[in-house]
């Protein structure tokens, strides 16, 4: 599955998920809620891109 970045530099990582905010490890970026936000900086799903 693949990583996606903040402009703040925390990287999502779906093997971890965000078990602060209550994602499970395994969940994709794609299934994250839409009302998910960065953990460190609070910015929107779609401001995230895709790390190569």
């Amino acid at each position: 599955m693949d990583k996606y970045e903040c402009p703040c530099g925390y990287i999502y990582d779906p093997e971890e998920g965000d078990y602060e905010n209550g994602i499970e490890p395994g969940t994709a970026f794609a299934d994250l809620p839409d009302s998910w936000v960065c953990p460190k900086c609070g910015a929107a799903k779609e401001e995230f891109w895709k790390v190569e």
